[in-house]
């Protein structure tokens, strides 16, 4: 699998070698990060994207993505919704044949995580 994200305070995880040319790897990577950044969180101002709830997108030589992702709290009210909303918004990018999100809690999130544009939008800075 090909872990492949824009490097961000405490970016999901990278890893390398893959069977999809490297080109269309950047371009795929790149389109799954555009639809990540139309997915919001309905009670912060900023994408899960840029609030660092990403951890870790895998794109095998199929072409089928796996992220890993967590919430601002494990308790959030969006807990059961925010899987199927990564999940479409991902599904559509072009040269993706399929996703899987997974919630994982360990580490646990923290502000820390956010990028500069979240840290404005949400007045954190």
């Amino acid at each position: 699998m090909t872990d492949t994200t824009t490097p961000q305070p405490n970016a999901p995880e990278h890893v390398g070698g893959s069977a999809i040319p490297p080109e269309e790897l950047e371009r795929i990577a790149q389109d799954i990060i555009a639809a990540l950044k139309t997915v919001y969180d309905p009670e912060i101002p900023a994408d899960i994207y840029e609030l660092g709830l990403v951890y870790k997108i895998d794109i095998d030589d199929n072409h089928f993505v796996t992220i890993d992702m967590t919430l601002t709290a494990p308790g959030c009210p969006v807990a059961g919704e925010m899987p199927g909303w990564v999940s479409d918004a991902v599904g559509v990018v072009r040269g993706v044949y399929g996703v899987k999100v997974n919630m994982v809690f360990d580490p646990p999130w923290t502000p820390d995580r956010m990028s500069e544009e979240a840290q404005v939008a949400t007045n954190w800075y």
